[in-house]
């Protein structure tokens, strides 16, 4: 392709390397490609609160789109500039069909409001919900309180299951209410608003640059990565990413571990 006009990336596993770090040469080329007036946007299944610390990175502020495109999250501003959310009645209802489909399972829920977040509350999880991090800021509330008030994604823990296999047990008995995914292999999938995905925020971003799909280049690992790739006029997976993507990306690219993502980047930039 020419050279892009909108970059896009995912942050743990492709930008970030193992140890959970912009490495210095894509931030070098990262700062030059906005030097230079192109777009740049983050495209994460993280909360917004947790996007200052790679902006800080990176070096230079940037639109991220959050949550698996549940929130636009303006960096520079600190803000939130819109939300896509599960009402309470959406949320009982996955709640009811998680439960009768997964035995055992343990959920939460991510919110932010309409002008930022409150991080006392950000996160809550009901007792049963077991963490996929040794760290974790939620708040540990009852069921009934998960449910209570509008997400931007529903969180379904089973540590006993891997990702795959819970996303084929839940698709027939959610279907088109709700859009399934995962960003961890390990037990744990993502719950969004039908048809948000990683690619409609980031289709929002783009029309805001004025941007056409085919000049953006993105870069993903993971399944919750896979509409944007396919979204973009050039879908790049790391070589660390999960199958789904290494069979449908336009190319490969080495790992987070060996710069991938600069890589590419640095034949333009």
């Amino acid at each position: 392709m020419q050279a892009p006009r909108l970059v896009a990336t995912d942050v743990d596993g492709t930008l970030l390397d193992p140890d959970d770090r912009v490495s210095p040469r894509s931030a070098a080329v990262i700062r030059k490609l906005v030097a230079d007036g192109v777009g740049f946007v983050l495209v994460t299944g993280r909360p917004p609160r947790w996007v200052p610390p790679v902006v800080a990175e990176l070096g230079v502020a940037c639109l991220a789109v959050c949550a698996n495109g549940g929130v636009l999250y303006d960096a520079a501003e600190d803000r939130v500039v819109w939300s896509r959310t599960l009402g309470p009645d959406a949320l009982a209802h996955l709640a009811e069909v998680v439960t009768a489909a997964l035995p055992g399972s343990g959920l939460a829920v991510e919110r932010v409001g309409a002008t930022g977040f409150d991080e006392s509350s950000a996160f809550v999880a009901e007792p049963e919900y077991r963490h996929a991090w040794p760290e974790s800021d939620a708040a540990v509330v009852t069921r009934s309180e998960v449910i209570s008030k509008p997400a931007v994604k529903m969180l379904v823990r089973c540590p006993g299951l891997s990702s795959d296999a819970m996303v084929a047990a839940l698709a027939p008995v959610v279907g088109d209410s709700a859009d399934l995914t995962f960003s961890h292999p390990r037990g744990l999938v993502e719950i969004s608003s039908p048809n948000v995905t990683k690619a409609t925020g980031l289709a929002e971003v783009a029309q805001r640059h004025a941007v056409d799909a085919a000049d953006v280049i993105a870069f993903g690992d993971m399944p919750n990565d896979l509409e944007m790739l396919r979204w973009a006029g050039h879908g790049v997976a790391m070589g660390n990413a999960h199958p789904a993507l290494l069979e449908e990306a336009d190319e490969i690219t080495a790992s987070n571990r060996d710069d991938g993502l600069a890589l590419v980047l640095e034949r333009w930039f």
